[in-house]
């Protein structure tokens, strides 16, 4: 059963075939980060204009790719929900055109849902229930997932996602757009234990989460540095210079991601601990972090708990995880109408 999936629920315009829920005939990104890098972040009107350019070229390269045609689907399922509204519009505005004009079933999918679902496409027999973390530039949540894909959420921030407190972070020091890779290598070459950056809710006793307090805190440092001459933005120290105060933007790095790992690695293992799971999950654009995968795999191991993560082409959004989940609501019943809308917000347990 083959069933093509659509997402344009933020800055990438992608489609995907899967069949039978798990094997991925094609799964086509189109990227719009050049257009957003000047301005440091995404712009919703630009991110729009760009899927309404791309979309038919991307759904036509994905059923040549996975060499199919329309004939030969089952259905057309598209991400509704949450994201940029005026991104979704244009995804399930297309998904609802090509379902009409095929007539094929249009299943509608939460986008979160199919970051989730992301782990079962190249994990076999993963266990249930378990703990779900997942972390991208709009979400951060722990949810537990239980057979026939039911959903506890136990906890999200209060306020800014972790992708997205890396992105700012980024920015602030000048290193470009998006911030998680920069970060994340940057981080290698410093010393992440050099500055006491805060660690907001970590010993709240619940799942909940707060970035914005370290992204601050990062900002008052960085801005405390400048003036007082001590930031070496090279990373290389006068080896004359004798000042225990300077410090290297890789310092900086390091120290910022030390802080938002340590959050979601303790979060995911009390969640773990408290609920019984054997296995966590990762997933989201953050999930190809190199020190949030280590860490999370180690302090998992302490506990007899497994973590499970996709490949990276599975972590960011994508086509694939979407017509994936399709294939399990399409078994459920899930069918939606042409009337169908999008909506910037929509929790997974109402799914």
């Amino acid at each position: 059963m083959k069933i093509l999936g659509i997402d344009t629920s933020c800055d990438e315009t992608a489609a995907a075939v899967v069949a039978d829920g798990r094997e991925i005939l094609s799964n086509v990104v189109a990227s719009q980060i050049d257009v957003h890098q000047e301005y440091g972040g995404i712009v919703p009107e630009l991110a729009s204009r760009k899927h309404i350019e791309a979309i038919n070229y991307i759904v036509r390269r994905s059923l040549a790719e996975a060499d199919v045609t329309f004939q030969d689907l089952e259905a057309i399922a598209v991400t509704n929900r949450p994201g940029l509204i005026g991104a979704l519009l244009v995804g399930v505005a297309a998904a609802k055109s090509l379902a009409y004009c095929h007539n094929l079933p249009l299943l509608s999918i939460n986008h979160i849902e199919g970051h989730i679902y992301a782990n079962v496409m190249v994990h076999d027999m993963l266990p249930f229930p378990h703990i779900c973390l997942t972390v991208s530039g709009g979400h951060t949540l722990l949810v537990e997932v239980h057979e026939g894909w039911q959903y506890k959420v136990l906890g999200s921030t209060q306020d800014d996602a972790a992708g997205e407190v890396y992105d700012k972070v980024a920015k602030y020091l000048g290193l470009g757009f998006p911030g998680g890779k920069i970060i994340d290598d940057l981080a290698q070459k410093g010393d992440p234990l050099r500055i006491k950056f805060p660690r907001p809710m970590r010993d709240s006793g619940d799942y909940q989460f707060s970035f914005s307090g370290i992204k601050t805190s990062v900002r008052y440092f960085v801005e405390k540095a400048q003036r007082a001459g001590v930031l070496i933005k090279n990373g290389q120290k006068d080896v004359e210079n004798t000042n225990p105060d300077m410090v290297t933007i890789e310092d900086i790095a390091a120290s910022f991601q030390a802080a938002v790992v340590d959050i979601l690695v303790y979060k995911s293992l009390h969640a773990a601990k408290s609920t019984g799971a054997s296995a966590i999950t990762l997933t989201g654009g953050v999930a190809a972090n190199s020190e949030l995968r280590a860490s999370l795999k180690t302090a998992a191991a302490e506990v007899g708990a497994e973590v499970y993560y996709p490949p990276m082409s599975l972590c960011t959004d994508n086509g694939a995880m979407i017509a994936g989940i399709a294939y399990q609501k399409y078994q459920q019943g899930l069918r939606d109408g042409l009337s169908l809308n999008a909506a910037a917000n929509g929790s997974i347990v109402d799914v």
